[in-house]
Formats: C-alpha cells, structure tokens, sequence
C-alpha cells in the first residue's frame, strides 16, 4: 500500500472524492469526507486496504495509470490532448491534473498515454523519421482508416487491430508549438504460453496473446512522419501505409537529414551565456576528447571530476600543452619531434546546474553529451530538458540547424 498511501497524500482530498464517487465502488467502506485533509487520507488509505480484492486492485491500477502521468513528461502529453485546456492550467499539483483528466476526460487521457508513448521513444533506437509531401491532410473517414487498418492485419496476420488517429501539438523552441496529427496502433501479437496461477491457486500454463503498440506523427508544415515501432523493418512498412492509405501518396522512403553539431566554440574558455528566467545556476564543461587531425586513430579524453581545481581548458593547457588562444577550428599542441599536433575536438561532455526549486534542497542537473558530428543523448531525455538542451545548443552555436529532428542514434 506505499505506493496508494504516496499517491493519496499528493493528491487534493476533493479530487479524491470525486474519484471514489464517480466509480462507485460496492465494497468501500464508508468514508467521512467532511473532515479536514490530513484526518481523511489515513482512513481511506486503510478504507482501501479493507476493499474486496477486484476493487483494491482496480484503484491500485487506476492510481498507477494517474501517477504515470503525474511526472514532467505525463504532464506535457496530457497538456497536448486535453480539451478544456483552460480549467486544466488552473489546477495546482500534477496528481490533481491527471486524475481530473482521468475523470472528466477519460478518453483524452488514453490518448495522453499514447503521446507520452511516442515522444518518449522519439529519436531512440525504436525511432525513425521520414521526409514525405508537406501539407497534406490526414484522411480519416472510414474508408481509409480501414484500409489502413486492413494493411497492418495483413502485414502481421493479426485479425485484431485497433487505430485512433488524433491531432495534437508540441512544445519546441521558444515555447512555440506545432501542429500533428498522431496515429496510435494497437495488434494482437502471435499466441504464448506462460506460467500462472489458476483459481484454485494453482501453477499452470495459460496462452496469452500480446498486445503491441506503434505510433506515426505527420506534421503537415515540414512534411515529417516520425514513426515509433519494434523493427526497422515494421517502421518502413508502417509509414508506407500511413503515406499511402492516409496521405494519399507515394513512400519513398527519405531519412530526414541528421543534425549537424559543431564542437569548435569549446575549442577555447566558453562563457555559455543563459536567460534568467530558466534558473540555470552554470555550465560546466567535465569531458574533451581531442583528434589529432594528423593521426586519426588515436585519441586523447580528458576529464574534469568533481572538485577539480582547474576548468577543461587549463586541464589540457597543463596535461597536453595545448595553445588555447586560437580558435581557427583546431588546437595546435607543442611536438616533441617535428610539427606540431593539430587537434579537434570530437566529444564534449557539459553539465547545467539549475538552482534550487521554491521547496530548496539540491537544483537539479542537465548533462549533455555531444558527438561529432551527429550524436547527442538528447534523444534519451524527458520532453522539457529536449526543449532547454536544444535551446541552448543552438545558442551556443553547437547544434547548427533549425529541424526539430535527426539525431544519430548511437
């Protein structure tokens, strides 16, 4: 019960309520919701505890699918769906937010979890994005959506398949938004077996039939289908429909173009300048990998630890002798025979600090990692530390390009 005791502490006793009454639970003992707060958690806590088993572990599933998107990124999928976006930005508290959805709109938190699922995944290793024809409208009358739906039983010799096509919107730079339109896929794997436990307690195998779950964005302005699925291959397969049941064109199967990343502005002592308003206490570099351009297949890494006295750049004046008063695009090091190294830079590793929020304690931290010339870990991180990362990268002159995608998966 740690996880319902945690749930119903962070969560207004009046939304509370609302939830118990609205799913009227038979076997609820009765609950004295007259009282104040901090005399009605405890008793519901053991309220619940007292349920039949049905129901205690239809709240304990229920709680989990709020608190799921409780968090920062739960937070940003549920603001992209919701329809009474007004009286859903007055709310206090990320528990209270969710369960109202969950509440008033139940479907549109369905849909929440289908917006956390792609842009989760979004420029991982289940990711692809594709060029295709900008401003063209997502069908969805019947017709198409059934032939779209008809192309992926086939495709995966399911009989059971189910599409919810919706728009929706996401934050980019500068707290402008864009406007897609996402297809969520559900299909019915091929049957297995697995042990359980039967009704009378007993272990036995039973055949289970997996449910497997893809997602496709289009967005009409820059002709864009990002698509989230298990294989290459499915990715491939699962655009082509879209492009050709939904788009009403032709897949040619076009990579978006990765993003280009330039490490030379590290090449000397960087101030990386910031906004106030997004509390960001420093920037401190940890990681250089140097290149000698003259001898490719050897590497120098240097690493700054916590408590270092010296910053990167006196590091490599003092460990490799390098001339830090350039900025030509390479670092020239002192030879101990003939010419001199020329070097590049080809990883950097930075950390932003952020104060500390109104309730204290430690400001949390940021830390990017940039490969040359297409790798960077934003593609692992939630949707609003994407939103600073690539705000700043741009500002610091290292992320070169205005896409919203492309990053080599590593």
């Amino acid at each position: 019960m740690t996880s319902i005791a945690s749930f119903f502490r962070k969560t207004p006793v009046t939304r509370l309520q609302d939830y118990f009454t609205a799913c009227a639970f038979t076997s609820l003992p009765p609950v004295d919701w007259t009282k104040p707060e901090a005399e009605v958690v405890e008793p519901l806590i053991m309220a619940v505890d007292a349920m039949n088993e049905d129901e205690r572990q239809r709240v304990i599933l229920d709680a989990g699918r709020v608190a799921a998107l409780a968090n920062e990124p739960g937070q940003t999928a549920l603001q992209n769906v919701v329809v009474d976006r007004a009286t859903f930005d007055t709310l206090e508290g990320a528990n209270n937010r969710s369960l109202w959805v969950f509440l008033k709109e139940n479907d549109r938190f369905r849909l929440a979890e289908e917006v956390r699922y792609n842009d989760e995944r979004r420029r991982g290793r289940s990711w692809n994005g594709f060029e295709v024809e900008k401003g063209r409208s997502v069908r969805k009358d019947p017709i198409s959506v059934a032939a779209f739906t008809t192309a992926i039983r086939e495709r995966f010799e399911t009989p059971n398949v189910h599409v919810d096509i919706f728009d929706r919107h996401r934050v980019i730079l500068d707290d402008q938004e864009c406007e897609l339109v996402q297809v969520a896929i559900y299909r019915e794997g091929r049957p297995e077996d697995m042990l359980g436990f039967d009704a009378n307690s007993k272990l036995a195998r039973r055949i289970v039939r997996p449910v497997f779950e893809a997602a496709l964005t289009y967005e009409a302005a820059t002709g864009v289908i990002e698509v989230v699925a298990n294989t290459r291959e499915d990715r491939v397969d699962l655009t082509r429909f879209m492009a050709r049941d939904l788009l009403g064109i032709d897949f040619a199967e076009k990579h978006i173009p990765l993003r280009e990343y330039d490490l030379s502005v590290l090449l000397k002592p960087f101030d990386f300048p910031t906004d106030a308003a997004d509390g960001i206490e420093g920037v401190t570099v940890k990681e250089l990998r140097f290149m000698d351009l003259g001898d490719p297949k050897e590497r120098v890494t240097l690493e700054s630890m916590s408590g270092a006295e010296r910053t990167i750049w006196e590091m490599a004046n003092h460990r490799i002798g390098l001339d830090l008063g350039g900025g030509s695009g390479s670092l020239h090091a002192p030879g101990l025979l003939g010419e001199a190294p020329e070097w590049l830079i080809t990883r950097a590793r930075f950390t932003i600090k952020f104060r500390p929020g109104p309730d204290g304690g430690r400001g949390k931290s940021l830390t990017l990692t940039v490969t040359m010339p297409h790798g960077c870990n934003l593609k692992d991180m939630t949707p609003q530390e994407r939103l600073i990362g690539e705000k700043y990268l741009r500002r610091w002159g290292i992320l070169k390009d205005d896409s919203d995608v492309g990053d080599l998966v590593e």
